[in-house]
């Protein structure tokens, strides 16, 4: 498993993604009450599920596509008084069904509150790779209000690379569920043709969006949508200990907490309390010694030129960290994680053990 290292995370790319939002110059104070989760959550669900039920879309020309991209998708509004699609379109609430999984009802928990939000696959992706919750994440994608105009708040042409972490929480609950495209085709051009990529629109209520906080163009306490095609997943080590960052959810609800100091209850991804989460900290028990020194190293050299094949890696345990490439001869350097003591506590996480993996003594 090859791993992308990130040196910094980025909180604010884009305005329309992240949970960031804009200064302005005023001296006015404005209070947003903060509202309960979930009683927002229940009238948020109440309008994703309405606008379903009053909308349709192109559904013979995309079966007719085959590989559709969002962008082929149309939905279009019922007109007053109209209860079924014009010929060749289907409302987007008959898709919900046990025989037809394009649309699908989704659960997931979030500051301790479940969530329910839709998800219209109309490409799951043929590749073999599907992204993680803290991955990067290659895409397209257009936000839309759920709005009688679906006006767009934000939009990307072409595709661009984001970390979901820095994304608001629909964005790491929805995108793993889909695939990456099987190949990729360079037109030669400057653009690129994939082929068989994940392809599909979430409707998130407002609590796996901005939530209180709102944003550029989407008032507080708002449902909204994107649409969005999936090219590419890349597995990143955000702190270049080695480990990847997904292994680094702790508890494993696809969010990294910190400590809790006025409860200590609560499960976090911080394992020596040091207010910095596993993923983001390049010594995770503080003992000293680097993550990165209390891993097993290992360095292949695979000859193409004499038929050499590269190595199949443990799942789950070895990690590729870096290869280079030169005159058809590569060399691949690789971590895996150990349990010199066999206490069911890899060494990086246990206080007690001071192995340098690295050290030359």
């Amino acid at each position: 498993m090859k791993i992308v290292k990130l040196s910094l995370l980025t909180l604010c790319l884009t305005i329309g993604l992240f949970s960031c939002k804009k200064d302005d110059d005023s001296d006015d104070v404005i209070t947003i009450e903060v509202r309960d989760r979930d009683e927002v959550q229940e009238e948020d669900i109440l309008e994703i599920e309405t606008y379903l039920a009053n909308h349709y879309y192109n559904s013979s020309e995309l079966e007719a596509i085959g590989d559709p991209s969002s962008s082929d998708l149309e939905i279009s509004a019922l007109a007053n008084g109209e209860t079924e699609a014009p010929e060749g379109h289907t409302i987007l609430w008959d898709l919900l069904s046990e025989s037809n999984p394009i649309l699908t009802k989704e659960t997931k928990t979030y500051a301790n509150t479940t969530y329910e939000f839709y998800v219209l696959k109309l490409n799951a992706g043929g590749g073999e790779e599907s992204p993680n919750f803290s991955d990067e994440v290659r895409v397209n994608y257009e936000g839309f209000l759920l709005d009688d105009d679906a006006t767009i708040f934000d939009s990307a042409v072409n595709p661009v690379v984001f970390d979901l972490t820095s994304l608001i929480p629909g964005w790491r609950k929805v995108l793993p569920l889909f695939n990456t495209a099987v190949s990729f085709e360079d037109g030669g051009d400057g653009t690129v043709d994939y082929m068989n990529h994940g392809a599909g629109v979430m409707f998130i209520p407002s609590g796996l969006a901005y939530f209180s906080n709102g944003s550029t163009g989407i008032s507080t306490y708002t449902p909204i949508a994107f649409k969005f095609d999936l090219m590419n997943a890349y597995v990143t080590d955000h702190d270049g200990d080695g480990i990847p960052s997904y292994l680094e959810d702790l508890n494993g609800d696809g969010e990294f907490t910190i400590a809790d100091p006025d409860d200590d209850t609560v499960t976090h991804d911080d394992t020596d309390g040091d207010f910095t989460p596993n993923y983001f900290d390049a010594d995770d028990d503080a003992d000293g010694i680097a993550t990165i020194n209390e891993l097993e190293p290992k360095t292949y050299t695979v000859d193409t030129n004499n038929g050499g094949t590269e190595p199949v890696l443990v799942a789950n345990r070895e990690f590729e960290i870096s290869r280079t490439e030169e005159a058809g001869v590569i060399t691949i350097n690789t971590v895996t994680i150990m349990d010199s003591n066999n206490d069911g506590v890899d060494d990086y996480l246990d206080g007690e053990i001071t192995i340098n993996y690295n050290s030359s003594n």
